[in-house]
């Protein structure tokens, strides 16, 4: 008892007292955010959300609890993965609500409050591995706060947080490593940075500390181990995307620029690289000036992203000249990271799309610029101004900054379905996944009484009340037309009134329901 107590020290206690201040903070974040708007945490409601990408992860995540993977297949134009039955996106991404599923079971707050959960814990070990003084404890609790990220993402069912917490732990345990090498650190920072790039592969950069701390400390080995490590983990990610990703509507990544170096053409193949480098860039630049005259959501990520790689690299070479070289070591690896990501957002990804992947990058990057040396903390102060500036002030463009509640009407057309759909559709047991499990959500159609064509979105949100392990597929107005009578899918889903609600009569569909804005015939 006495060894206890002794262990258990002022300092430990002090360091605990951190944690639990900081690991508090996430879930108020969430709830004076809601008080704001008036509202209540348990008021947040997915349905009345406007992403369409949280109706495919809930869902799927339904559908893996409920009966080990969906019944029906998710895809894009009736798409499906060669295995199994998931969308796009590595199912490895969801893991971690798999696990909470599990634990606390899996309704439509389970994302919200599992996402707070991550934070928490993610924020508690970060703090009690770094072991930050009183100021920095200050800093990062003030960032943390300026960084809406952290708090829109939280209140949402995307996965973002997931990578954020993990790629915080991640952090926290690199710094402690570097502090007290042990050999089972090692191995669970090449754990986390394998886990991390099975779930986005940009991570796969997170793999290179580990790697270059093996290899410092035996060369062969380390080298060959590394290898073999990396190897594996690319090669992972490569199964998982052919053999269990749907195919999109486009491709996830642009590779044009590589076919000229694929097919010899080495510097023809440079000069494309570097075309597209600096045409993107003009882009990248344009929009970052956007977002700072206007708050435009993607510009505004630019923006703060550029401020953090500029932050980095500063300080880098502060603790050069200062002869710190683990400070330099931790920054300039960092800052690595953050151009690196730069430059596959120009060279690979859509503008839009691609601004929301460097926030993984940036929910990291204000922890470690809250932990800088430096004088009147003037660097922690630009990020948190800025932050401030885009998120709080700027930031007022609903897709990316709004918060979405239960509104009656939409809870009300969420029990009509759910009814609905209870009584009229039951799953197919045999051979599954098959397309008689899977729902078709027509993206939009063109109203028959409009002269001048006017298009309406479907209201796809009436699909979170499918009964557990449907799948659903996302297909354009055009390729439903085109194969009405050939879909494979059995039922179909699309907006009242439409041309395509026309064309399903005409053909002697069933209809199996129908609200004011919404219908769903079966196919055969």
């Amino acid at each position: 008892m006495k060894k206890l107590w002794n262990w258990w020290n002022k300092d430990r206690r002090i360091l605990m007292l951190k944690a639990v201040l900081m690991g508090l903070l996430p879930l108020l974040c969430c709830v004076v955010t809601c008080a704001a708007d008036g509202r209540s945490l348990s008021q947040v409601y997915l349905p009345s959300s406007e992403w369409n990408d949280e109706l495919f992860y809930y869902k799927q995540v339904e559908g893996i609890l409920s009966h080990g993977y969906p019944r029906g297949y998710f895809g894009f134009n009736e798409s499906h993965a060669l295995k199994l039955s998931f969308a796009a996106w590595s199912p490895v991404l969801v893991w971690p609500w798999l696990l909470y599923g599990l634990l606390f079971g899996w309704n439509l707050m389970a994302p919200i409050y599992s996402n707070i959960l991550f934070l928490t814990l993610a924020l508690v070990l970060f703090v009690l591995l770094v072991k930050p003084d009183w100021k920095q404890l200050g800093l990062m609790a003030l960032l943390f706060c300026c960084f809406m990220p952290y708090t829109r993402y939280m209140l949402c069912g995307m996965p973002e947080i997931i990578c954020f917490s993990m790629l915080i732990v991640y952090w926290g345990l690199l710094m402690h490593t570097v502090e007290r090498e042990k050999p089972w650190k090692l191995a669970l920072l090449f754990l986390l940075a394998g886990v991390m790039t099975l779930m986005r592969p940009y991570l796969v950069l997170f793999l290179l500390a580990p790697a270059f701390l093996w290899i410092r400390k035996q060369k062969a080995a380390g080298t060959a181990g590394s290898l073999v490590i990396l190897g594996v983990t690319v090669g992972g990610y490569a199964l998982i995307k052919h053999y269990l990703g749907a195919e999109y509507f486009t491709p996830l990544f642009k590779t044009e620029w590589l076919e000229p170096l694929l097919q010899g053409h080495i510097f023809s193949g440079i000069r494309g690289i570097l075309a597209k480098l600096y045409y993107e860039g003009k882009t990248f630049f344009a929009l970052t000036l956007q977002g700072l005259r206007s708050g435009l959501a993607e510009g505004a990520f630019f923006a703060v992203y550029l401020a953090m790689l500029g932050i980095l690299l500063w300080q880098c070479v502060s603790d050069l000249r200062k002869k710190r070289k683990k400070q330099a070591m931790f920054n300039g690896y960092l800052a690595f990271c953050f151009f690196s990501m730069w430059i596959a957002l120009l060279l690979m990804y859509k503008m839009k799309e691609g601004s929301k992947h460097l926030l993984t990058f940036m929910a990291l990057g204000v922890l470690v610029i809250a932990l800088m040396e430096t004088r009147y903390y003037k660097k922690a102060m630009i990020i948190g101004a800025l932050c401030v500036y885009l998120f709080w002030y700027r930031g007022d463009q609903p897709g990316d900054y709004r918060i979405y509640y239960a509104d009656q009407e939409r809870m009300a057309q969420l029990e009509y379905w759910g009814e609905t759909f209870a009584q009229k559709l039951e799953l197919n047991p045999e051979d599954t996944p098959n397309f008689d499990n899977v729902v078709i959500w027509t993206f939009n159609d063109v109203l028959a009484d409009s002269e001048t064509g006017e298009t309406v979105l479907t209201d796809w949100q009436i699909l979170y009340a499918l009964p557990e392990g449907w799948g659903i597929s996302c297909c354009y107005r055009d390729y439903v037309e085109a194969h009405l009578e050939e879909l494979q899918s059995l039922y179909l889903a699309i907006p009242a009134g439409g041309l395509l609600q026309q064309q399903c009569e005409e053909a002697g569909m069933e209809q199996i329901g129908q609200d004011g804005s919404v219908c769903v015939y079966r196919t055969r």
